[in-house]
């Protein structure tokens, strides 16, 4: 079943701004919200959904990437959690965007706003290099990154500045009467616990350092500056029921010596003598996905360009696969015998050789034109 539009989930449009989607979120989140469903599976479902829809549209560059990728932007390095893809978890939730109602929790429909944080390790940052084979048919990578994990024998106490809640109540006078809000506890970072003793080598949060075999799918189609996340594997946090954060992936495309990208289309110069443009010739080009033999004919001029259709990169949107574009270029010798020039000199003003181009042959623009229709 394919997943429903971010900006359909919200009820919004594309241009809304940061503060509509912020307050279109708001109101799923109040209707939707666990304590006020009870048991309801369907409105839980509704609740994620729309929590996703918010992280993802209310990040710029993640929001970026979504109108121009959809949800393909963030396919094929999910590793099964995190944003921005699927797999959301109600404690991510509650801890990342507890503050959409200004009170730096959910509360107010029950037990919410006793609901203690899931501290998130921090996110890692790496770069991949693809070639165009590789971009081409999709690609698992295997890297090594060094992450921060807990330390054995690391031992947790009960926060003492939050009694173990992760929050810390605060009371002020308005208008309206004395008003209760929750903030995140500053001590314990909302996991309403604190480390009591760790081992040597562990750092002040009871972690170390620890390489790690990590396998990245990429999908087919990917482009420069595309950054997949695989989730979960980012540096871990402290605490007994802490999240490890995300492991981003930014790709860059390692430039090809014959082919040049652009888009889904591929292009390639292939150069011919005079005697092949003359006679017609036929020639092996080796595309992306194997070699193909093309036929040239004869009278072929310089610029003619040949397109395999189908033979270039796939969408990463899943739109079907760009061409493969053969740019014909006669070369022209630079050194020629005693020979070889008499013989050109004969056939100069020869009626052959002089330039006649038809009408019907089009221009430089005009096949530029035609490429990109």
């Amino acid at each position: 079943m394919a997943k429903q539009d971010y900006y359909d989930t919200l009820g919004i449009s594309k241009s809304a701004s940061s503060a509509e989607i912020k307050k279109a979120y708001r109101k799923m989140a109040i209707k939707y919200h666990p304590d006020k469903n009870p048991n309801d599976t369907s409105a839980e479902g509704k609740f994620k959904e729309a929590a996703e829809a918010y992280e993802v549209l209310s990040d710029g560059n993640k929001k970026a990437r979504y109108d121009q990728y959809g949800h393909a932007a963030f396919d094929g390095a999910q590793g099964g959690g995190g944003f921005g893809g699927g797999g959301m978890n109600m404690d991510d939730i509650f801890s990342q965007f507890g503050d959409i109602f200004g009170g730096g929790g959910f509360g107010g429909f029950g037990g919410g706003g006793q609901r203690q944080a899931r501290v998130k390790g921090s996110n890692m940052r790496i770069r991949v290099k693809l070639t165009l084979e590789e971009i081409a048919k999709g690609v698992e990578k295997k890297v090594k990154v060094r992450r921060k994990i807990q330390a054995d024998g690391v031992s947790y106490k009960t926060c003492s500045s939050c009694n173990g809640t992760g929050q810390q109540m605060r009371v002020t006078n308005t208008i309206l009467g004395r008003m209760q809000t929750a903030t995140t506890c500053g001590t314990c970072l909302g996991s309403g616990e604190i480390i009591s003793s760790k081992p040597n080598g562990a750092d002040a949060q009871g972690l170390i350092a620890k390489e790690e075999t990590v396998s990245i799918n990429i999908p087919a189609g990917v482009t420069e500056g595309v950054q997949l996340k695989v989730g979960g594997k980012g540096n871990e946090a402290p605490g007994k029921n802490s999240i490890s954060g995300d492991l981003l992936v930014l790709i860059e495309e390692v430039q090809h010596e014959t082919l040049k990208r652009e888009g889904t289309n591929v292009h390639f110069d292939l150069y011919i003598n005079l005697s092949e443009a003359v006679l017609g010739v036929s020639k092996e080009v080796q595309t992306l996905t194997g070699k193909v033999k093309i036929k040239i004919e004869s009278g072929t001029q310089s610029g003619k360009i040949l397109r395999l259709k189908g033979k270039g990169l796939p969408s990463i949107e899943r739109y079907g696969t760009g061409d493969f574009l053969i740019h014909i270029n006669v070369w022209t010798p630079q050194e020629l015998t005693k020979e070889q020039l008499q013989f050109f000199e004969k056939m100069k003003n020869d009626e052959n050789f002089i330039p006649s181009p038809k009408k019907s042959d089009k221009s430089f623009f005009e096949k530029v034109k035609d490429m990109f229709s």
